[in-house]
């Protein structure tokens, strides 16, 4: 039976059927978001908490540190009691939708994506520290220059981001419900389908999903050889 269901999953893929494909785009339109929001807010605030000393900066470190470690259903279920009619974020409607799951998968990529980019601007500016002060620099104006200089680790770091997004299945069902067509991902698909016992579509998407976690990774390394090669 399961090498039967083995091959019917081979030929849904092969013939890129619309209901598998579908559930592919949604889960990468949903992770790819969520990825690019932590970006845009995780890289600045990490090269912030590298650059300036203020009282409570070694707590914020010990908490971004302890975040990257969040277990995705307790970010699941923060996420869910502020959008819930009776939470703070209520009104805006946005509950079992993909909206509330890039927010949930977003809650869980930020701090891996801070934490780790304020190691890499603290350790580039260890090495340029001088250069700036000679250059009269203020520390905003340092931040653009060594995220910059940080690119291609700060990708790695991105992809990382991107592995434990598209991985996710406890916070996304928690806060989009798992709605066929609306906000059902490869993760969340692969646990109906299995409990349903539609193997031949969850072994499908579950190629799909394996197959583009190597390839993250794969990437991950190619871009960690570069950085040794530029910096060797």
């Amino acid at each position: 039976m399961e090498n039967n269901a083995f091959y019917v999953a081979l030929s849904l893929l092969l013939n890129f059927d619309a209901a598998l494909f579908q559930i592919v785009a949604l889960s990468l339109q949903i992770s790819l978001l969520a990825v690019l929001v932590a970006a845009v807010l995780g890289f600045p605030l990490g090269a912030a908490v590298a650059l300036w000393r203020f009282p409570g900066r070694g707590g914020l470190i010990v908490v971004l540190n302890a975040l990257m470690g969040l277990p995705p259903v307790v970010a699941g279920l923060i996420v869910y009691l502020s959008l819930s009619r009776a939470g703070p974020l209520g009104e805006w409607g946005l509950l079992f939708t993909p909206g509330a799951m890039v927010i949930a998968q977003v809650l869980l990529v930020l701090p891996i994506l801070a934490a780790l980019s304020r190691q890499k601007v603290e350790e580039l500016l260890g090495e340029y520290r001088e250069q700036f002060v000679s250059l009269g620099m203020s520390r905003s104006r340092m931040v653009p220059t060594l995220l910059w200089d940080a690119r291609f680790a700060l990708l790695t770091i991105l992809l990382a981001g991107f592995g434990r997004a598209s991985a996710e299945v406890g916070a996304v069902m928690m806060v989009g419900g798992n709605i066929e067509g609306v906000t059902r991902v490869m993760t969340t698909s692969i646990v109906l389908e299995t409990g349903k016992g539609n193997l031949p579509l969850a072994l499908g998407l579950g190629v799909v999903l394996l197959s583009l976690i190597m390839l993250v990774n794969a990437c991950a390394y190619w871009v960690g050889e570069m950085t040794r090669r530029r910096t060797g």
